[in-house]
């Protein structure tokens, strides 16, 4: 079973081009489903029926497993054995009736855009950590790239000249995204002189550096954002992702295409950029509540 296993990680890499992230929870899921089957004595993998599937989905709820935890975990084993099947190793596939299990989805919280601008004033322009610190919030609400994308970014990937940006996303897809001007003009600021002062004489290909010129990373973004929620006084709990779907929101609600949106979030299905739409109806009922007399 581990060979099958090691063959289905390699298909998700090479043939599909999944992140990694995303393969390694698939491994994780997958190897506890391999250790319950071999507990079982179920060493074959054509002795695995519906009914050892469906056993171990409800072992993982008796055992207290998040909704999330057994969902995915279902996708994934529904992903393995459909694997096996296309590849003809085994002779049916035992999870063909069983569906996953929907989670209701939760809504994203997002900033209003006076919160944002309040967000976005807080650094200190007259020193390049501030300059720098600027500039990363104010690419991520301009463009909802994500937090991996934007600590991944080199310099070359801006182009301030044309106002857009060139991400690398999830299973290494490329799209491209405009950049506001006001984004682009903190950019700018950043790259001729803070970022050289950060580097201190070192070369690098990475946009944002840290104290010490290196890349900055994720914990570190985490970090920024917190401190200057903290200092505008923001009471919601913000993180990197928060200013994504902010992006997406702001857009939708301001009458953005939600193809476009779809787009520059680098979602694969349209469905999961669909869930800001309901954030959007979310905020016309609240606006239709407040002001129509019969409401």
């Amino acid at each position: 079973m581990d060979d099958l296993l090691n063959n289905y990680l390699e298909y998700l890499s090479v043939e599909r081009g999944l992140a990694k992230n995303t393969i390694d929870a698939y491994k994780r899921d997958l190897i506890s489903f391999i250790a319950f089957l071999r507990a079982k004595k179920a060493i074959n993998i054509n002795s695995v029926s519906t009914t050892t599937i469906i056993s171990y989905l409800l072992q993982m709820q008796k055992s207290g497993k998040a909704s999330s935890s057994i969902s995915r975990a279902c996708a994934a084993i529904k992903s393995f054995f459909q694997f096996l099947f296309k590849e003809s190793i085994i002779e049916e596939d035992p999870t063909e009736n069983i569906d996953t299990p929907k989670l209701k989805h939760r809504l994203p919280k997002v900033l209003t855009v006076q919160e944002v601008e309040k967000l976005l004033s807080q650094p200190n322009m007259t020193n390049p950590l501030g300059i720098r610190d600027r500039s990363i919030l104010e690419l991520m609400y301009a463009t909802g790239i994500r937090v991996s994308e934007l600590t991944s970014l080199h310099i070359d990937d801006v182009n301030l000249e044309a106002g857009f940006l060139r991400c690398t996303g999830k299973g290494s897809k490329e799209r491209i995204i405009p950049v506001a001007d006001i984004t682009l003009d903190c950019l700018k600021l950043y790259i001729s002189g803070a970022r050289k002062e950060l580097l201190s004489g070192k070369e690098s290909k990475i946009l944002f550096v840290n104290r010490q010129g290196a890349a900055i990373s994720r914990q570190g973004v985490w970090k920024i954002i917190r401190k200057y929620s903290k200092k505008a006084g923001i009471s919601k709990k913000i993180t990197p992702h928060t200013l994504r779907h902010s992006f997406a929101t702001h857009l939708l609600e301001h009458g953005a295409d939600l193809r476009a949106v779809q787009e520059m979030l680098g979602h694969a299905d349209i469905s999961t950029t669909q869930i800001y739409t309901h954030l959007t109806r979310s905020k016309i009922k609240e606006i239709y509540d407040n002001t129509h007399p019969r409401a």
